[in-house]
């Protein structure tokens, strides 16, 4: 999935760790770069197309979570340039490499933007957990401790999407 590019172009850095560790780390974390812009996107597209009866409340519960992810996406590419490398961010990258499913364009209904987009932070937050684990084993403690903070957001996020989810017989919750 990643270009070769993003692995062997490095700025050269004073950070003490090895040039091929910082490597597998930008790739990581462009990985989820990618990720974070498509949620976001999608987050977005919930936001201006979510109708109903709540349609207020979630309009403005979407623009909140897509709000924070644009931090996130600029904290996740800051690192990656720390770390001496590029950070791929453009729309382009991020619906190549993402991997989340694509978002349905058919959907109006508050409640199915609701488990479509719970389904998505779930994946996101499995996503987060991986690479804890990954740039931990790598030695990048700073790295984890970011993906550490974001986890915590997505998980709160997550569960604040279920909670409305919990005790409508008709929408059970999605397995991941």
């Amino acid at each position: 999935m990643t270009s070769t590019t993003t692995k062997t172009r490095l700025y050269s850095s004073r950070i003490d760790l090895p040039e091929d560790t910082r490597s597998q780390i930008i790739t990581i974390l462009n990985q989820s770069l990618a990720t974070t812009l498509d949620l976001k996107t999608q987050v977005k597209q919930a936001h201006w197309n979510v109708k109903g009866l709540n349609f207020y409340s979630l309009h403005l519960l979407f623009d909140e979570l897509a709000g924070e992810l644009e931090g996130y996406v600029d904290m996740i590419a800051e690192r990656v340039t720390a770390l001496g490398g590029y950070a791929m961010g453009t729309a382009r990258r991020a619906a190549s490499e993402s991997i989340l499913p694509e978002y349905p364009l058919n959907i109006d209904n508050g409640t199915d933007h609701i488990v479509a987009l719970a389904d998505r932070f779930g994946v996101y937050a499995k996503s987060l957990r991986e690479a804890i684990d990954k740039t931990d084993n790598l030695g990048d403690a700073d790295t984890a401790d970011l993906y550490t903070e974001i986890s915590r957001t997505a998980d709160m996020r997550l569960w604040f999407l279920e909670a409305h989810l919990q005790g409508n017989a008709n929408q059970p919750l999605a397995s991941h």
